[in-house]
């Protein structure tokens, strides 16, 4: 009998720019306020999983050690943007396999370390190494598609620029976003050029820290409100792509999706809300079809009908998003559950979605030459 999962506690410190605070400390703060909001106590945890790109080694049991959360088994997982939702995935595993009954989860960035810029790409591996000394960016990636969509779908530039507009209008509502303000269609397709057609409002900001974190337990919680279960969770890699291949085929998100809607017994048309990884506007164009929302070709109808607004059919990135909220590589994934945990359970306040009772989160990563992403991840949720 397959066990229930459930998200017992839930917490995400400010993703924001902490140059006066430590890994130590946004780790520290989102695993305690989760450690509350399920009232569970530090010994109840059986197992820890700790999700981080740029932090180095044995990194979690530094992050945790001043908290006395010493002696269980503690993984740090590694797996670019979809680090967090890939050691959401392993916990499960583990929570369904009855090695544990309660773990804890969380992921952690701190980008601001890095000194600005853009995230590079994957440097151990000789022909993406290559692609770099060319120029090749990760947003040159994305503009490449932006330019290709713009071209086969017989769409004018502001369609990517909605997305922005729509994500920062979610992101204002969020004090936990980066950016809170709304921009306009006019002020987004104004803003800087970054690799034409992407201007700099329509790229998620690459200066930004931190941490979120999840309790996840096969006990059904006591605190009396409703508890998220994890419906499904799919992680897959990505295919070798031999000859032209299309670069609007989101190929891996489209599989993992499959997987998680056959592990549920759902559909896409189930799905009340979504937290997808638009790193750029294009992206999450790309995987309202890849996800299934709406039928290939018409991701750019199904944006203007309002759909995926606050108050539409299937609201899309009501936090916000990567464009507004941030994206520190290892808390994304974890974060996006976090959000779509608090919208099932009525805790969203100020951009709540109404009567949801099914989520979807979404996050690839990794950018390595001859492949649609590195890895994909797709997790359902529900009551």
């Amino acid at each position: 009998m397959t066990k229930e999962i459930y998200i017992a506690g839930a917490a995400m410190t400010p993703f924001a720019r902490h140059t006066t605070r430590s890994m130590q400390d946004l780790v520290q703060n989102a695993v305690l306020d989760a450690l509350a909001d399920a009232e569970v106590t530090a010994g109840e945890i059986e197992a820890m999983y700790n999700a981080n790109v740029y932090g180095g080694m044995v990194l979690g049991q530094v992050l945790v050690r001043d908290l006395g959360i010493t002696g269980p088994p503690l993984y740090n997982v590694e797996n670019a943007c979809a680090s967090g939702a890939t050691a959401v995935h392993l916990a499960r595993q583990a929570l369904q396999l009855g090695l544990y009954e309660t773990v804890l989860v969380w992921g952690v960035e701190m980008l601001t370390a890095l000194g600005g810029g853009t995230i590079p790409l994957q440097r151990n591996d000789y022909k993406t190494d290559l692609y770099a000394k060319a120029g090749m960016t990760l947003p040159t990636v994305y503009a490449m598609r932006g330019t290709r969509y713009l071209h086969e779908r017989g769409e004018p530039a502001d369609t990517l620029g909605m997305i922005a507009v729509k994500n920062r209008a979610h992101g204002a509502r969020n004090p936990l976003a980066q950016q809170q303000k709304e921009v306009t269609l006019e002020e987004v397709m104004a803003s800087r050029p970054v690799a034409e057609p992407l201007t700099l409002l329509q790229c998620c900001p690459s200066m930004v820290d931190g941490a979120a974190a999840l309790v996840l337990t096969t006990k059904r919680p006591t605190h009396g409100r409703p508890a998220t279960r994890i419906l499904a969770s799919a992680v897959q890699s990505g295919h070798i792509e031999e000859g032209c291949d299309d670069i609007l085929d989101a190929e891996i998100t489209a599989r993992t999706a499959r997987l998680a809607y056959e592990q549920a017994g759902l559909g896409p048309e189930a799905v009340n809300v979504v937290e997808l990884h638009d790193a750029f506007t294009i992206a999450e164009l790309l995987y309202y079809e890849a996800l299934g929302l709406c039928a290939p070709g018409e991701s750019g109808a199904f944006l203007r009908s309002g759909a995926t607004a606050l108050g539409g059919r299937v609201p899309v990135n009501p936090s916000g998003g990567l464009l507004a909220k941030g994206h520190p590589l290892g808390a994304t994934g974890v974060a996006q559950m976090v959000e779509v945990a608090w919208q099932l359970e009525g805790r969203a306040h100020g951009r709540q979605v109404e009567n949801a009772r099914i989520g979807l989160t979404q996050c690839t990563g990794g950018g390595i030459a001859g492949v649609d992403h590195a890895a994909s991840a797709v997790h359902l949720l529900g009551l």
